[in-house]
């Protein structure tokens, strides 16, 4: 077993996960397990049809976006159910806790222009009480913080982890990251008593970015709730021009039209 240690990069980090890529086009969905000793570089972008048609919408060059984002919260609240049903638009009943963290690659052509890599990185709920989730947390950019509607002491715990997460992780102007909570299981019944003007209220107060109600189970607002903390995330991102350098750019030029179709792992 491979031990994640502060000294790593978070690119490092991910490398003793298997990368799961979903990478999302025009065509349809190419799906996938490559096991990467580094990261993930993702080469087909669209289609060549649309690549060679003078009159597309994409330009001579398209940047990408590498973005670290936490999911966490307590033990069996449904983090992991979200992200394989964000990612591989899976859902199983059948329940596996997750030891330590779990990473998973969810690729987004965003725009003409913008390619957006989300590394997901599912906390197990014990994680809080250990000392590594410093490590853990290190250079991500955007979190969701979830709980299970359908148990109560799962919403009490909500602000020992986004305290926990302001404390460890934040902007380069020193502001907590975006944080997105999930009230997850809204397929089931709820055991407490917040309503929607609660949780608007509950967010504010607490600097939540905003809420939703989500069901890994019958695919409600998972992509919705994603896409608004990417937008999120985009909005800080350009908010600090001195964060660019770290960014690649990928020309779009006839050697990528050849490798169309391929990924390749470094």
């Amino acid at each position: 077993m491979w031990l994640i240690t502060a000294k790593m990069t978070p690119l490092m980090q991910a490398a003793v996960f298997t990368v799961q890529v979903i990478i999302l086009n025009h065509s349809g969905q190419i799906s996938g397990d490559y096991p990467c000793e580094l990261e993930c570089h993702i080469v087909h972008i669209s289609r060549r049809s649309e690549l060679n048609d003078p009159g597309s919408t994409w330009g001579d060059w398209t940047r990408e976006h590498l973005f670290k984002v936490l999911v966490i919260g307590e033990l069996g609240v449904g983090k992991t159910s979200i992200i394989k049903r964000y990612v591989h638009q899976l859902f199983s009943q059948h329940y596996r806790a997750t030891i330590g963290v779990d990473f998973a690659l969810k690729v987004l052509n965003w725009d003409s222009r913008t390619l957006v890599r989300l590394q997901l990185w599912d906390i197990a709920g014990q994680e809080r009480f250990g000392n590594m989730t410093r490590v853990y947390y290190k250079e991500a950019v955007g979190a969701f913080v979830v709980f299970d509607i359908s148990r109560g002491s799962t919403f009490e715990a909500v602000l020992k982890w986004k305290s926990d997460l302001d404390s460890k992780v934040h902007l380069p102007n020193g502001s907590p990251i975006p944080a997105v909570l999930l009230a997850n299981k809204c397929d089931q019944k709820k055991d407490g008593g917040q309503n929607p003007s609660q949780l608007d209220q509950f967010c504010k107060e607490h600097g939540f970015t905003g809420w939703f109600e989500t069901s890994a189970k019958d695919n409600i607002n998972i992509d919705e709730a994603a896409r608004f903390l990417v937008e999120n995330i985009l909005a800080n991102h350009q908010s600090f021009p001195g964060e660019e350098n770290n960014e690649d750019k990928i020309k779009l030029d006839q050697e990528t039209l050849r490798a169309e179709g391929k990924s390749q792992c470094c």
